[in-house]
């Protein structure tokens, strides 16, 4: 098992968990709440085959990870993605986020810039900005992640049964496009991750990444299902795309907010697809 140090609590060291599989140019696969690296199994699958090296981590708190009880937020987030590269010594790389790891995308070009990094890729991403305010009128009140955070500190275990049902809209895709198996064991994973984080990573939904979208200067792609229940569409995905200068947008039909499972062999070909394009990376 291959760890990157990316800090210190107290007598231990605070250490992400990443698997580095292939050759060629890289693609960094950052996953969603509140699963781990795992969770983009379908996507590694087609990545491989389409000749690309292919590196996932666990967010600090999931997985296989280190489960500190500081050091969620996006700043740290995306420090914590930025030891991983060096770590790695990576040119030409690929950025692919998945709901919270949309933001990892949006908030490591926003602080570090776009040196190396050849794609951006934000798939049911929580960025430009979820929370309602003055300037913000279409977000989300405050008050949902507040009665979110406050169900998950009273009982994790039954918010992930909730959760689950909306990640994949099991009413309409349980039995064809995700069994109930996988189901469970999704819930087998966020059962597993760190307590604190499951709280901590809440508020988090709520940043502002609109400054650092007006950073993102290399090819990017939008992709959302048109029926996200987690991050709806029109206060994600569809914004996203008009902040970024040249962004493509795939909207998946039907999709829900999980089209990393329901609805892989789109999400794939469309992955692979984009990056194949040419890019001029930045600093190269």
């Amino acid at each position: 098992m291959a760890y990157v140090t990316v800090g210190r609590e107290n007598s231990t060291s605070i250490d992400l968990y990443y698997e580095d599989h292939g050759t060629g140019r890289p693609v960094i696969l950052i996953h969603g709440y509140p699963l781990s690296g795992a969770s983009w199994e379908r996507q590694v699958a087609a990545l491989l085959a389409a000749g690309r090296r292919v590196i996932v981590y666990d967010r600090r708190g999931f997985g296989n990870s280190s489960r500190p009880a500081s050091g969620y937020d996006y700043d740290v987030f995306a420090e914590d993605l930025r030891k991983l590269i060096e770590r790695l010594d990576l040119k030409d790389f690929a950025l692919v986020g998945f709901s919270m790891g949309a933001g990892e995308v949006a908030r490591y070009i926003g602080k570090y810039g776009s040196k190396g990094v050849s794609h951006a890729v934000f798939i049911g991403g929580v960025p430009p900005f979820l929370l309602k305010t003055a300037d913000n009128p279409e977000g989300v009140d405050g008050t949902v992640f507040e009665g979110i955070r406050k169900a998950v500190v009273a009982d994790r275990f039954a918010f992930l049964s909730g959760f689950f049902k909306d990640f994949f809209n099991a009413d309409v895709n349980l039995g064809t496009r995700v069994s109930e198996e996988a189901v469970r064991a999704n819930w087998a994973v966020a059962a597993a991750a760190s307590a604190f984080a499951s709280v901590a990573c809440v508020p988090t939904w709520g940043e502002d990444f609109r400054k650092d979208l007006d950073r993102v200067d290399v090819p990017a792609l939008v992709i959302h299902g048109d029926a996200d229940r987690i991050v709806p569409f029109a206060a994600s995905g569809s914004r996203t795309v008009r902040l970024i200068k040249g962004a493509r947008l795939a909207v998946i039909k039907g999709g829900p907010h999980c089209v990393l499972w329901t609805h892989a062999d789109e999400v794939n070909a469309e992955l692979v697809s984009f990056l194949k394009t040419e890019s001029v990376v930045a600093g190269s």
